[in-house]
């Protein structure tokens, strides 16, 4: 057979298959179509300049000299001559830097305090068998549902009783453990497999070295979110370290941009600084702690 035969005898090879497009999906693998796709990133665009946007708009009237319209339409977020002698007025009009120390003290010790606290409640409520463990839990439930000015009254005229009246102490104590950080403590003790533990205690761990050694490392996501929120919440705090305190030494923050806001309410620039410097410790935080903040968040999610 001649060669040109067994190319007329050999089989057609089928034609190659057209190139697909690249599909599009989503987490579980479902097409998802290209306008829906458009439409999520424009609700993105929209949430993050409603978050966003206020932020940047403090931050550029910050920047901005006073011979620079603010409120020019449009309006510009880039301000033409940045300057930060702004900055430099707050701090002649108030000891911000003084009340910035006091904020941060107690937002540290706030931090400390709930860690160590709100961890020890959650591992007792999680992983110890004692009677009346449900109760206790309904308990901190319960307390989540009371608002704060409900009960300020019995604060203060407990501070009054102990002395703590006009202190940071004073201004600690109420908030030194909150129950949504044991709770979100306890589901995370929860989601830990038995078995470990049970290993730990035939190995003859007690409580502690289990608790320390075993539970605790497991669980450093919570903690980090515990730690934001702890903070979060006593450098934010304004009524109570309002009520509590009469001494300007011993303002937070807080109080201190108040004064101000109230003093020099016509002056934007001057308020939109004393703004920032109060937003950047939150900003650095969260971005030193995002890690295991998100990963903290999975850990302590609360369970049905």
């Amino acid at each position: 057979m001649s060669v040109m035969d067994k190319v007329r005898t050999a089989p057609e090879q089928p034609a190659p298959a057209p190139a697909q497009k690249p599909r599009i999906t989503d987490e579980h693998g479902r097409r998802v179509r290209v306008w829906e796709l458009a439409l999520r990133y424009l609700l993105l665009l929209g949430v993050l300049a409603l978050t966003i946007g206020p932020f940047v708009w403090q931050l550029s009237t910050s920047l901005k000299g006073p011979t620079e319209d603010i409120f020019s339409s449009p309006p510009k977020f880039l301000p033409s001559d940045p300057t930060l002698h702004n900055y430099e007025r707050v701090a002649e009009t108030i000891p911000v830097w003084d009340y910035a120390l006091n904020s941060l003290k107690v937002a540290v010790a706030n931090v400390v305090t709930n860690c160590v606290g709100a961890a020890l409640a959650g591992y007792a409520l999680a992983r110890l068998r004692y009677r009346g463990r449900r109760v206790a839990t309904l308990v901190f439930i319960l307390t989540m549902l009371v608002p704060v000015e409900g009960i300020i009254i019995a604060q203060f005229t407990t501070m009054r009783e102990l002395g703590l009246n006009n202190t940071l102490v004073g201004v600690l104590l109420p908030g030194c453990i909150s129950a949504l950080n044991v709770l979100l403590m306890r589901n995370a003790f929860l989601n830990l497999p038995y078995e470990i533990e049970e290993a730990a205690y035939v190995d003859g761990a007690n409580v502690w070295q289990r608790f320390l050694r075993i539970a605790l490392p497991a669980v450093k996501g919570t903690l980090a979110v515990v730690a934001i929120f702890a903070f979060m919440g006593a450098w934010d705090d304004f009524l109570w370290p309002l009520i509590v305190l009469s001494d300007p030494s011993n303002f937070t923050l807080t109080i201190g941009l108040n004064y101000l806001h109230g003093t020099f309410a016509n002056d934007e620039r001057l308020v939109a600084a004393g703004t920032i410097i109060a937003v950047a410790p939150l900003i650095i935080l969260f971005a030193c702690l995002q890690r295991y903040f998100f990963r903290g968040v999975g850990e302590g999610a609360v369970k049905g």
